[in-house]
Parts: C-alpha cells; sequence; structure tokens
C-alpha cells in the first residue's frame, strides 16, 4: 500500500472511521494511522479481525481503539462515542463508511436504516467531540449519487436511493456544521473491485463488474480507493463539497 499522504502530517489527529474492520474501511484507517493519526475502528461482528488489525496498527506507535457497535442501534452507539470521548477526548476526523443492504435475511427497510438514519445518527452522536477544523467525510458511490438521472442494475437499486437518501440528510447538516468550523465532503465512486457489494452484485448479475469494467476502462480496487478517501480527509474541500473518483462520463449529471 502506498501511502497516500505524508508520514507524520496527521500526528496528534484522531480518526473515527466506521465499517473499518475490513475492505476500504480497514485501509483507510490504515492509510491514517500510517500518516500519524489516532485511530478508532468500528466493526458490527468479527472481533478477532479487528484487533489484529488493531495490533498491526499499533507497531506504527499510533493509539488504536477498537469498538464493537451496530450503527443502527443508538444506544450502540452512544456507547461507541462514550468511549471516544474518554479515551481521545474529541474528534478530528469522522468518515462515515459503512454501509450496507444488499445482506441477506435483513429486514424490507433495512438499507434506508443503514444507509439514511444510522449515518445522521452516527453523525449527531459525534458531533459533540468534533469542532473547529474536524472534518467529516461520507463514502458513497455513483450509481447512488446519480440515482436520480442515472439508473442502476435493479439488483442494487434499493441500496443506491437509500444511500442517496442518506448522502441528501447529511447534507443538510453542512451549514450547522460550517457554522461551527466543521467540514464535509461527499467522495463518490464508481464500483469497487474486491468489496463486498461487487461480489454481491456479481452473484446477482453475472458479467456485472466485467461491463461496468469495460465501460469505465478502469475500476478502482479497495486499497486505491482508500487511498482517495484519505485524500478527502486532507484536501481541500470542493464548493460542491463532492470528491467524485473515477470515471462518470456515463452518468447524468444530478
Amino acid at each position: 500500500m502506498s501511502q497516500p499522504i505524508p508520514s507524520g502530517s496527521l500526528v496528534g489527529r484522531t480518526a473515527l472511521v466506521t465499517g473499518s474492520s475490513r475492505g476500504i474501511g480497514a485501509d483507510t484507517v490504515t492509510y491514517l494511522a500510517q500518516a500519524g493519526a489516532n485511530v478508532v475502528i468500528n466493526f458490527r461482528n468479527k472481533a478477532p479481525r479487528a484487533e489484529k488489525l488493531a495490533a498491526q496498527l499499533r507497531e506504527l506507535g499510533v493509539e488504536v481503539l477498537v469498538v464493537q457497535a451496530d450503527l443502527t442501534d443508538q444506544a450502540s452507539v452512544a456507547d461507541m462515542m462514550a468511549q471516544v470521548q474518554q479515551t481521545f477526548g474529541s474528534l478530528d476526523l469522522l468518515v462515515l463508511n459503512a454501509s450496507g443492504g444488499m445482506e441477506s435475511g435483513m429486514g424490507e427497510d433495512y438499507a434506508l436504516v443503514l444507509n439514511r438514519d444510522a449515518q445522521l445518527n452516527v453523525l449527531d452522536a459525534a458531533t459533540p467531540l468534533l469542532h473547529d477544523g474536524s472534518r467529516v467525510v461520507f463514502v458513497t458511490s455513483h450509481q447512488a449519487h446519480f440515482i436520480r438521472t442515472t439508473p442502476t442494475m435493479p439488483e442494487y437499486e434499493a441500496v443506491a436511493l437509500s444511500k442517496r437518501a442518506g448522502e441528501d440528510a447529511l447534507r443538510e447538516r453542512i451549514p450547522a456544521l460550517a457554522e461551527r468550523g466543521i467540514g464535509f465532503v461527499v467522495i463518490s465512486g464508481d464500483m469497487i473491485e474486491g468489496t463486498i457489494t461487487a461480489t454481491l452484485l456479481e452473484r446477482a448479475n453475472p458479467g456485472a463488474i466485467a461491463g461496468r469494467r469495460e465501460s469505465a476502462g478502469k475500476l478502482y480496487n479497495v486499497s486505491e480507493f482508500a487511498a482517495e478517501v484519505t485524500l478527502a480527509a486532507v484536501e481541500p474541500i470542493p464548493d460542491d463539497n463532492t470528491r467524485l473518483v473515477g470515471d462518470v462520463s456515463s452518468f447524468a449529471g444530478e
């Protein structure tokens, strides 16, 4: 993994990345730790995987807090933020990475609960820990960001609509966050090779990933997109609070 931001550039900062025991979240939290940030690894299940990652990151000389939390459970999220406050006192960076909705056996409205309601709840619970100079990053996909103007595959539509609803709800918080000097940016990427979502989409619609790769010319892998998420955490925020990663030529404007 090549480091996207300079080593030592985040010393003294604290970052919480939701859903960071695997995939994009794990690589993002690793990049942040490599830059010197103390980090919070959040996971829903599979504690051993989170603890293994934490042990690796502690070898970098940073402080690592591992917190199990179901983001759809307000009490669980409140407890996570209490642990962050007790350990670090405040939060410089909140990366809203965890999402889902294609899992089997969940309730009919699970995608909306996780991708909209839980995102707002996590931000609201974290806001007292954020301060002037802090930043919030919301991770989404082109298929969700552009869902109002560009149809996606049927298997992903409910998730895309719920993630766009979450993005819209979070954007409504921008003025209040800005009043406190807290930055907010949406980072949107194309399908990411090697993610759970891509695997599930491919299973439901064989050839979907290859088709999108051919159309776009290139699809980012997990570590490449995580590097872009890390950059979104530190680089100047665009005027429209949006960073688009990868090809968007086949998506109509919002």
